[in-house]
Parts: structure tokens; C-alpha cells; sequence
């Protein structure tokens, strides 16, 4: 993680790639305009089924030579350096979970230390093209962090919805970066307060604020999608991804980085991507359950804790061909303990990943020859659950 945060020469506004065209049901291709607000298909929502957008880009055949993969909503944006974070190979463990290869791809390493800054740095891009001066958010862990420093340095106020019990080094964080920090009891205030902050004229909601739950805002979450690139190019197609997952604005995010892999021919395959979860919420939507209400449980994995599941996982895992899988405490802390004797510090739910690969080892889905990315989300260093008890 980046000790200082300094601001680059920023353009005035952001430049918009010319292919984007406009926003896209995930389910039923419906289009519709760009906004600040976010609010999911109308049309699906009228049969009862919740259901997020994502960026529409179109192009003509004289465009599709030069044109970028992935594909993202901005030529030229707002950045403090977040991506080409490094692919770190770990033999030794792939070795005693007999793989072929097993490689950590480290988002510690991005400016405030987590995944998260990727898809800010699109969001913020997004507030500044439209003219938004605030930014508004429901966190109590990494995405808080991040939203208030690239706020900061955008010249944009950061309003953030927490938990009463925020942890102690999120909430200096913030205060250190400016942001104004509203505490709630629960999820159903925290969102509530962003939906009714999201309905003011220059405020743009970052993350969900929807009930049934939709997914962040559609456009950051394809700052996601650069990690495919990096992973093809850092280490070559895995077979698997492992990504630990609250509302899956990640994991959706990285399988549309390697489906506009394969529309571009670059690969001839998905990877199978794998949502780790610290207690069963998509598991048991996969099993047959419904996707729009609650699954409650506890956990000390502080940044995939949540009850609700979104139709962005669901889709992520089942068009590329993977799945859920549960990973406990217990287990996430004993995975923990192997990845920090091979030097590596993790945030308690991203060592699940781990524990994740144990586990679909075991029941068959992983073979020995396969080649596995797990995706680091943070290091422990903020992490309210570190050092494990001995």
C-alpha cells in the first residue's frame, strides 16, 4: 500500500471512450441512458426480479481492430496509479495442494491498499463527468477508505455510511482524509440513508443502496475488469479465479474482463470463477434458493460479512462455469496462518480463498493440473480480526 496519496495532473473532465454507448440489463439486454442514479432494470423489476445494469459499448467494424481490451467507460479518467498490481507465484503451496499453479494476485498493492481503488477510480470519473460534487457511500471497511482518499483528491466531499462499531483504523482513515462519516445500526440505515442522498441533485452513490441488494454503480464496477487483462498477461489463462465475495461487484467485474477476452479472441476459454463466502448466502441461492431475500450469519471475515445476494454473482459464477463456496472462520484463519509462512499478508476473507481451494480440491473441481489465480482483496494490516488468536 502507497504510504503518501498525491494527486496527478487531472484532466478537466474525463474523456469517455467513444464506443460507450449507454447502460444494459444484465438479464434481459434492455437498454438505457447513463445517470448518477442507479436504480436496476425497470422492466425486470416489474416481474419481480432485481436485477443490475452494465456498460453498453458498441462499434462498427472498422472499430473493432483498435479498440481496447477489456473495454472501459473512460479514454482518459481520474487515477492515483491503482492497477497492474503483481501476480505472485507460491509453488511451494501449490505443491502441498497438488496444482500445477497456484499464483496470488496482490490488490494490496493498489494506492489505499485494497481492490477497491479500482473501481473508485471509475466512479469518481464518472461524478466528475457528470458534475456530481459528492460522493456517497454505505462501507465500514476498504471501500470507505478509498472512496474518501480519491474524493479528497478529486475535489469531490465524501459522505460515508458506516456501522456504529466501525473499526478504529477505518474510522481514522477517514478522518484523516476528510470524509464525513454518518453511523448506523444496521445495513437498512446505512442504505437508506444513500438511497435518499443519491436522489439529490450532484450527489453520486458508489455502492448499493437497494433492497432486494443490485451491485455498486455499473460503470465503476467495470474498473474491475483490467485484472483479467493483467492476469492473461501477468501469468497466463488460469483455469480458475477464487474470489472472496459479499455482493460480487468483483467477481462479476472480473468475469466480464475475461468475456471481453473471448468476444476479442484473445483467449478460448472463461476460467471458472469461484465466489468465497464466509457463510452460505449464494450457496444456497445456487441449491435453489430464493435471490432476493436475506441470508444472516456471523463472522469475523469483517469485509464479505452480509446477508443478501445479487443477480451479479449469480451470473458471474454460473455463465463461467464455477460457483459458491463456504469457508468458515476457522478455516479462513488456518489458511491465513499457511499464507503468512510463504510471506503473505492477507485480510482474514481473502485467505479464504485458501480454504477454498481445499476444499474444491477435495470435492473433485479442481484438477492437478489446473492452474489457480487467488485474488488477494487486502492486506491484514487493517484487518479488525488480525493477529489470529493463537
Amino acid at each position: 500500500m502507497s504510504t503518501a496519496l498525491c494527486a496527478p495532473m487531472q484532466p478537466a473532465r474525463p474523456i469517455r471512450n467513444p464506443l460507450l454507448r449507454g447502460l444494459q440489463c444484465l438479464r434481459c439486454n434492455a437498454p438505457y441512458p447513463i445517470r448518477l442514479a442507479h436504480e436496476g432494470c425497470p422492466a425486470c423489476r416489474i416481474e419481480g426480479v432485481h436485477v443490475s445494469l452494465r456498460a453498453s459499448y458498441g462499434y462498427g467494424a472498422a472499430d473493432t481492430a483498435g479498440a481496447s481490451v477489456p473495454l472501459m467507460p473512460y479514454a482518459q479518467g481520474f487515477t492515483l496509479g491503482e492497477g497492474d498490481t503483481p501476480l505472485l507465484a507460491l509453488p511451494e503451496l501449490a505443491r502441498r495442494f497438488g496444482i500445477a499453479r497456484l499464483a496470488i494476485k496482490d490488490e494490496s498493492c493498489n494506492p489505499t491498499g485494497s481492490h477497491k481503488d479500482r473501481m473508485t477510480a471509475v466512479g469518481v470519473s464518472q461524478a466528475l463527468d457528470f458534475g456530481a460534487h459528492t460522493l456517497v457511500l454505505a462501507s465500514s471497511g476498504n471501500a470507505a477508505v478509498s472512496a474518501a482518499h480519491y474524493a479528497q483528491l478529486a475535489g469531490l466531499t465524501c459522505e460515508v455510511a458506516t456501522y456504529e462499531d466501525m473499526p478504529a483504523a477505518y474510522a481514522k482513515a477517514l478522518e484523516i482524509a476528510g470524509a464525513r462519516r454518518f453511523a448506523f445500526a444496521d445495513n437498512a440505515g446505512r442504505w437508506a440513508f444513500v438511497r435518499e442522498r443519491a436522489q439529490r441533485a450532484g450527489f453520486f452513490a458508489l455502492t448499493n443502496h437497494s433492497l432486494p441488494a443490485l451491485g455498486s454503480a455499473p460503470l465503476a464496477i467495470e474498473g474491475y475488469k483490467p485484472i483479467a487483462h493483467e492476469c492473461l498477461e501477468q501469468g497466463g489463462l488460469p483455469d480458475h479465479v477464487i474470489v472472496p465475495t459479499a455482493r460480487g461487484d468483483l467477481a462479476w467485474g472480473l468475469f466480464a474482463g475475461f468475456r471481453d477476452l473471448l468476444a476479442a479472441g484473445r483467449i478460448a476459454k472463461l476460467p471458472r470463477i469461484w465466489a468465497v463466502e464466509p457463510f452460505a448466502r449464494l450457496s444456497r441461492v445456487l441449491e435453489g434458493g430464493a435471490l432476493e431475500v436475506d441470508y444472516p450469519g456471523r463472522t469475523a471475515q469483517f469485509s464479505t460479512a452480509g446477508a443478501t445476494v445479487t443477480f451479479l454473482q449469480w451470473q458471474a459464477v454460473v455463465a463461467s462455469g464455477g460457483g459458491a463456496v463456504v469457508v468458515g472462520d476457522d478455516e479462513a484463519r488456518t489458511a491465513r496462518h499457511l499464507l503468512t509462512q510463504a510471506g503473505v499478508s492477507a485480510e482474514l476473507c481473502a485467505a479464504s480463498g485458501l480454504g477454498a481451494l481445499q476444499r474444491l480440491r477435495e470435492r473433485g473441481a479442481i484438477a492437478a493440473g489446473d492452474h489457480v489465480v487467488l485474488m488477494l482483496t487486502a492486506d491484514a494490516s487493517r484487518d479488525p480480526s488480525w493477529p489470529d488468536p493463537v
